[in-house]
């Protein structure tokens, strides 16, 4: 469903050009929660912007049911559902509100909408206050209505950037109930996060980056088999001691 080849972009950064994401290599089927996982400035965020195409990548391609980012906008955009901890709300429309907003401008028939809003609100627990102004909302009421409002237009495709950020217990937890919801029912997931514990118990397979650069993937098996470790953590510690530096020229 999702294929990323040798994908790379790099940005500028005063004389020096940095390789934010260096021919990077991976495939998410249906049904499959891939963990994209790695610190700060990874190139974790950059490659979602790529699938998604809003990036153009320099090199490389990914595609997404066999169009490709840059070909075909309209396409990606009705098979993809984002969730990011850094997407905000509109304060002054309520959940309701902003759910039925957006399934319009994915092109959602009414009918269609007002049913994927009960599913949903149902799903997720957003009733007692499907009607409140979001600004009035907690941090993890909000993450649950982003979640919702990527879930609206019901893509076979789920992008999530750190999607547990400032969320507390019970929040994570419904986080990863509904993810592994769209596992039962196909979808194909990339979860990207540097919180590797979460990812440890929610993914089905892992690509460990660093500096842009994929340094190792595999299921948990896989993983604990080519390096002796336990836990995601320690092998991310185990990998990242072995790879090389950033990568920047001078230009």
């Amino acid at each position: 469903m999702i294929s990323v080849v040798e994908l790379t972009k790099s940005f500028h950064a005063g004389r020096r050009k940095i390789l934010a994401v260096d021919r990077l290599t991976f495939h998410v089927g249906a049904g499959e929660v891939y963990g994209l996982l790695g610190p700060n400035g990874a190139g974790k965020t950059t490659t979602l912007w790529m699938i998604m195409g809003v990036l153009p990548p320099n090199s490389g391609y990914a595609e997404v049911e066999g169009y490709r980012s840059t070909n075909a906008p309209d396409a990606i955009k009705a098979r993809i559902g984002l969730v990011s901890a850094s997407a905000g709300v509109y304060p002054w429309l309520t959940p309701r509100e902003t759910l039925l907003f957006f399934a319009d401008l994915y092109g959602v028939p009414p009918d269609a909408a007002a049913e994927s809003l009960q599913r949903i609100t149902r799903m997720l627990g957003l009733a007692e206050y499907l009607d409140q102004r979001c600004a009035t909302l907690s941090t993890g009421q909000k993450q649950r209505v982003n979640l919702a409002r990527a879930l609206m237009h019901d893509p076979r495709i789920m992008l999530m950037d750190e999607p547990t950020r400032g969320l507390d217990v019970l929040g994570s937890k419904v986080i990863f109930d509904y993810v592994r919801h769209l596992r039962t029912v196909g979808k194909a997931v990339i979860v990207c996060t540097h919180r590797l514990d979460e990812a440890q118990r929610l993914c089905d397979r892992f690509g460990l980056l660093h500096h842009g650069r994929l340094l190792h993937e595999g299921t948990l098996a896989e993983l604990r088999e080519r390096t002796g470790c336990e836990s995601l953590t320690e092998m991310f510690l185990q990998f990242i001691q072995d790879s090389p530096p950033e990568t920047a020229v001078s230009t």
